[in-house]
């Protein structure tokens, strides 16, 4: 049987980096690599519908053991890796028995892993650490979830004892760059509910994601020689600015935690002519993220009053909401989970994600999906690391949540 650590040593060596500015789908012919070798693994496991689509989805199923009303439960991970740091090449290094304190990664750039930089480092003490080797990331962000359905199902597969119901299992592109469910086909997919393994801390159970938009704010301004410029000009770079300064500053993502949401000024350019802004929006409660949007309008009106009708143009669009929406409806699924990080012996750690997930989409689209652990941290960067004891954990949670709905006890 192989282990859910060497699973993903083996997964994060393919490199599946994922492009924005890509417009095929998936975004990178690369990705189909991982998806292949999931692929086959799943077939060589008896699967055998086990298949990749031309879209780079990965869709299985293990039959039922059982008979009886159980209900089909899916397992989701994403295989590519972040845009926002290099996956080629990833050399992923093992480090047992961590002694708690700082890890060279990288000697001759000098890239350390400290507790000083990153103090949760100090609660592993003891544990087998996976990191990068400083020059990529490691991708545990989400190759460890794909480890995590793997193994879980590799273990049912060979203790066919354990009693259990339908089992669907999910493999996807994209997700860093927001496409991950575009063309995902949740009624072939078959499943009543679903969980992501996708991120988080050890214990970490996540059904709330904001809301979000996007806002692309579009100034015309008048250029003219500054020479002669009085009562002529309008600097759309100026004009930008007030804009900015009518937003709240106390919710800009530098001041927000928790369970606030942000105003987000991501890119402005141009010049005294024309000059465009674009920002996110994001909020965890659908009437203030409402509002948020209408604080845009307002702007608008008021600079286009002062300015001149069409001096400023603001164009949003919504992105994705938050999952709870549709998981309040059948809220055992989270329920059912925070028992089986009980069972293993973790207190569950309820947060909300400062972002999306497939699940957020997936939700939305008519299969109810909350995320759950894998036990990374530092994701997309070259500190990314993950314990092994984290991984192992995660698995007795998937087959834990299984075994309860098996019992009739979600």
């Amino acid at each position: 049987m192989t282990s859910v650590s060497d699973r993903f040593l083996k997964y994060t060596r393919i490199d599946t980096q994922s492009d924005e500015a890509s417009p095929t789908y998936p975004s990178t012919a690369k990705q189909f690599d991982l998806a292949r070798v999931l692929v086959d693994e799943l077939l060589a496991l008896g699967l055998k519908d086990a298949h990749v689509d031309e879209n780079c989805y990965v869709m299985a199923t293990l039959p039922a053991n059982q008979e009886g009303n159980v209900p089909v439960i899916g397992f989701i991970a994403h295989m590519d890796t972040s845009p926002d740091m290099s996956g080629t090449g990833v050399n992923p290094k093992v480090w047992e028995h961590y002694d708690g304190g700082e890890i060279i990664l990288n000697k001759d750039k000098n890239v350390l892993l400290s507790p000083k930089a990153f103090p949760e480092l100090s609660r592993y003490k003891g544990q087998t650490l996976i990191t990068s080797d400083g020059n990529t990331l490691l991708g545990a962000d989400d190759k460890a979830g794909a480890a995590i359905i793997m193994s879980a199902v590799e273990y049912l597969v060979n203790h066919p004892e354990i009693k259990h119901g339908m089992i669907k299992i999910g493999f996807t592109p994209d997700e860093e760059i927001g496409r991950g469910v575009d063309r995902f086909d949740v009624e072939k997919f078959g499943a009543d509910f679903a969980y992501t393994l996708d991120g988080g801390e050890l214990g970490e159970l996540e059904y709330n994601t904001f809301n979000a938009a996007s806002a692309k704010v579009t100034i015309q301004g008048k250029i003219v020689h500054p020479g002669y410029a009085k009562n002529i000009m309008k600097n759309a770079i100026l004009i930008g600015m007030e804009l900015q300064a009518m937003l709240p500053e106390h919710e800009r993502p530098a001041y927000t935690s928790g369970w606030e949401g942000f105003y987000h000024l991501m890119d402005m350019r141009g010049g005294v002519d024309q000059t465009t802004m674009t920002y996110l929006i994001r909020d965890y409660e659908r009437p203030k993220f409402e509002h948020m949007k209408t604080l845009f309008e307002k702007a608008s009106d008021y600079l286009n009053e002062k300015y001149g009708e069409g001096t400023v143009s603001v164009e949003i669009t919504d992105s994705y909401y938050n999952l709870r929406e549709k998981i309040e409806a059948v809220f055992h699924i989270v329920e059912t989970a925070e028992k089986a990080i009980r069972e293993v012996g973790l207190t569950p750690r309820i947060v909300p994600v400062r972002g999306g997930t497939d699940g957020s989409r997936l939700s939305f689209m008519g299969l109810p999906t909350p995320n759950l652990f894998t036990g990374g941290h530092n994701f997309h960067s070259r500190y990314e690391y993950i314990p092994v004891e984290s991984l192992e954990k995660s698995v007795q949670v998937v087959l834990k949540i299984i075994e309860m709905y098996a019992q009739n006890q979600g």
